[in-house]
């Protein structure tokens, strides 16, 4: 079944003509039209043991957060330490365990992982080298932070290039993005309280690709970022927390949208292909939708669109959408909407600061 939103009759059979003829053309095209498959997580490395241990940990897979950190409170801080020695895979990726454990954990385990991971400077709150790699790195003070800002970036991240970006190009990197989002947030009120994570916890599509088109792995990855996000609410229920997703990391954003935990208030895309959606409301999120695409975006052109599983709906810049635009002065492609100096990057670091962005329409 096609949806179209608000398109007028030219516009939807264009986008449809657009659509049949990316399917024909595609050789992939079985890919394009299968079924969805079912989300699975992966099980942190260790997994198995640690379920086997006779102290009956918390399952990796299914505990709550909120049970992980009550867990870890009552066991003290000589087990809490052994557990980060015997079991470093899970122990840093366990949404619930406090930030220091996971960071000493993440540290231990990129360490006996070797280069290019071993002495890499900074704070994980998530690495696992296996398969494509998953990685989530810290800029601030998560621990007194009153407001965190989670980066989910897109299609041909993976852990090889996190820090030196796709294809080489540093500007591309999410590590380099959110610490150029942080560093500019400092500049606007509340930014000097302000945490940033880049988040690579999921698998992205390799490239504007069949697997691009097509919502399973951002199925998987809003999953994933909904565990992540409320084990940061478990931890730091005080704390606002906004999400920022660059092109298809928006669409993970999306389809997470309506399991986020209330201490979410901001959902800030740019150069999104779409949110699974057709228009804020069907998000069922209470927080603020922002949204951004620069003239110069190849975005523009993707059909705002979903038939037979390919397409996400229409896209977030589109006025019918319902979301606040906020501008994109100086971004000239798809890939720098956080390059300094860009009116995007201002934009999203006061939102990143403090949700606000006075005389942004509505």
């Amino acid at each position: 079944m096609i949806e179209r939103g608000n398109l007028s009759r030219p516009y939807r059979n264009l986008a449809t003509a657009l659509v049949a003829l990316a399917v024909a053309v595609t050789p992939s095209a079985g890919a394009l039209l299968a079924a969805p498959g079912k989300v699975a997580l992966p099980a942190p490395a260790g997994a198995a043991a640690w379920r086997a241990d006779a102290r009956h940990l918390p399952d990796p897979m299914s505990a709550d957060p909120v049970a992980v950190q009550r867990f870890l409170a009552s066991a003290g801080p000589a087990e809490q330490r052994g557990l980060v020695a015997e079991y470093p895979g899970v122990m840093g990726d366990l949404d619930g365990v406090p930030f220091a454990l996971r960071y000493a954990a993440n540290r231990r385990a990129m360490s006996d992982a070797g280069a290019p991971y071993r002495g890499q400077d900074g704070q994980f709150l998530l690495f696992d080298p296996r398969g494509n790699g998953r990685l989530a790195q810290v800029f601030g003070d998560l621990a007194t932070a009153d407001r965190i800002a989670v980066l989910v970036p897109g299609a041909g991240n993976r852990a090889a290039n996190f820090w030196r970006g796709v294809g080489g190009k540093r500007f591309r990197s999410p590590a380099v993005q959110a610490a150029d989002l942080y560093r500019a947030a400092a500049g606007y009120p509340g930014g000097d309280r302000l945490a940033v994570i880049a988040w690579l916890g999921y698998d992205t599509p390799r490239g504007v690709n069949a697997a691009a088109a097509r919502e399973d792995l951002a199925r998987s990855g809003a999953a994933a970022l909904n565990r992540f996000v409320s084990g940061l609410a478990a931890l730091r229920p005080q704390a606002t927390i906004a999400l920022f997703g660059h092109s298809y990391g928006s669409t993970v954003i999306g389809l997470a949208a309506p399991r986020l935990p209330h201490q979410v208030t901001d959902l800030a895309v740019f150069g999104s292909p779409g949110m699974g959606v057709d228009r804020v409301a069907d998000l069922h999120t209470t927080a603020r939708v922002w949204a951004g695409q620069a003239p110069g975006d190849w975005v523009r052109w993707v059909p705002g669109v979903r038939l037979f599983g390919v397409g996400h709906g229409i896209k977030p810049a589109d006025p019918s959408f319902g979301a606040r635009l906020f501008p994109t002065a100086g971004v000239a492609d798809h890939d720098h909407y956080l390059a300094p100096g860009t009116d995007s990057l201002a934009s999203l670091a006061r939102i990143a600061a403090s949700g606000g962005l006075g005389g942004v329409r509505p």
